[in-house]
């Protein structure tokens, strides 16, 4: 049943607030930014129709109050919450709730998001959909006697991983026995820190596979489509750092397969709004279900350059429609897209970079877009996620695109804090980036051990 969406509220900060801001400026729906005291300045804050702060900077005071989120919600009249990614984007909790006022939550039901959260109960889904995965557990495992017994099964390596998991946090991998019971506490500890969850499950751990992803969207009743792959196998400890669609790393019969599975395994869930499976590839284009985000993702640009589709209009077309705006069949992926994720950190160390940003200049031209938040005079505050932006080219071919991404790479200028750009023109420049033959450890086995990084 159609609920006609007026104004928004945009639970979420940074170069996502904006986007989504943008999207509903097109939609002619009003938008209302939240705020902590640190981002006051911030561009989602200048050009949404309406603003108010939620709270200190501490995101479990702001971005993560609930309560004080709903307070300006109701009070401001919002029909509709947009989380963006990160933060309160899939917590069930807070859909729930948004519900209980008659707030459309933009996204995944709670339903969708609690079936999902847990990604050892996932995976238990995931085979009942006959969707490969690795071999591992299929609930949070008990004690160290049960995962002792489990790895010595299904052999080592293993990854230990937070069920309630996220953004490449809480995985450790274990190669013996002893390694796994000094481990599994820790893992258990770090896990309840970050997720409030303590449990763990265990996956076969494959040693550098490619890292390929679905993005998907449904309609709550078992209407499932895909938008095509991504290939995000450029990773720093577990986090992507550049990403790529489609990818030269399946066979079109693998690809075909690959959707195929992606979209079975959501309509088995009667998955709703947009969301991204994730699978890893071995050498033989063997692939493994790994998990279900349910949210939109850093990289959705790729997705929307290569099928011409707008994924933020699309999830407000959905909660707005409860039904998809497309059919599979009008679905093509087309040329190729790149995103570079312009962080603010130590090329060498990764360790984040805040302060004052002196000078900023973005590269433009054809083929060319930026997604981000920041400006000359911006200080980087230092209580969030590091992006500084993202740069995403597209071209014809990956050759093409390949070409334009050196140029805007090299034109893009940051004055005042560290940024990963030296490491991301390395590795685009490298040979076998080039030519496509990467995994999850392209940057361990050919950049950092063995290049420094120029300034």
């Amino acid at each position: 049943m159609r609920r006609k969406i007026k104004r928004v509220l945009i639970a979420n900060r940074g170069e996502i607030a904006l986007r989504i801001v943008r999207a509903c400026k097109e939609m002619n729906i009003e938008t209302i930014q939240v705020y902590s005291e640190a981002d006051l300045n911030s561009i989602p804050v200048s050009f949404s129709d309406m603003a108010v702060c939620i709270g200190p900077p501490s995101p479990s005071q702001s971005y993560l109050n609930i309560s004080q989120i709903m307070v300006a919600a109701t009070l401001l009249g919002a029909d509709a919450i947009h989380p963006g990614y990160g933060f309160l984007s899939e917590n069930a909790t807070f859909s729930t709730i948004c519900s209980d006022y008659n707030i459309k939550f933009i996204g995944p039901s709670s339903v969708s998001l609690a079936k999902c959260a847990n990604k050892a109960t996932v995976r238990k889904f995931a085979v009942e959909s006959n969707v490969p995965v690795l071999p591992g557990t299929e609930a949070p495992i008990k004690d160290v006697e049960e995962a002792i017994r489990i790895a010595d099964n299904i052999g080592y390596p293993i990854l230990l991983k937070a069920a309630m998991g996220g953004g490449g946090r809480g995985i450790r991998m274990v190669e013996n026995k002893e390694q796994l019971k000094e481990y599994l506490p820790i893992v258990q500890r770090e896990s309840f820190t970050s997720f409030g969850s303590d449990e763990i499950y265990i996956e076969k751990f494959l040693k550098n596979p490619r890292h390929i992803e679905v993005q998907i969207f449904g309609d709550g009743k078992g209407n499932v489509i895909h938008l095509g792959v991504r290939e995000c196998s450029i990773q720093r400890k577990h986090q992507k750092i550049i990403e790529e669609a489609p990818t030269c790393g399946l066979s079109q019969n693998k690809e075909k397969e690959l959707l195929e599975s992606a979209v079975r395994l959501c309509k088995n869930l009667k998955y709703e709004n947009a969301g991204t499976c994730e699978f890893i590839v071995d050498e033989n284009e063997k692939f493994y279900f790994l998990e279900i985000n349910t949210r939109i993702q850093v990289e959705h640009p790729i997705t929307e350059e290569t099928t011409g589709t707008d994924i933020v209009k699309m999830q407000l077309y959905v909660a707005e429609n409860e039904e998809l705006p497309i059919k599979q069949e009008q679905v093509h992926q087309k040329g190729w897209a790149m995103e570079f994720r312009i962080v603010a950190e130590d090329p060498y160390t990764y360790i984040p970079s805040a302060g004052k940003i002196e000078f900023v200049h973005f590269p433009s031209g054809r083929g060319i877009r930026i997604d981000s938040h920041i400006y000359s005079g911006y200080n980087m505050p230092s209580f969030y996620d590091s992006l500084l932006g993202k740069i995403i080219v597209k071209g014809d071919t990956r050759q093409e695109c390949l070409s334009i991404a050196k140029r805007a790479l090299e034109e893009c200028t940051i004055e005042g804090v560290k940024t990963n750009i030296p490491l991301l023109l390395n590795v685009l420049k490298h040979p076998e980036f080039i030519a496509g033959r990467i995994n999850t450890g392209f940057l361990e086995k050919y950049i950092l051990p063995k290049k420094k990084i120029k300034e």
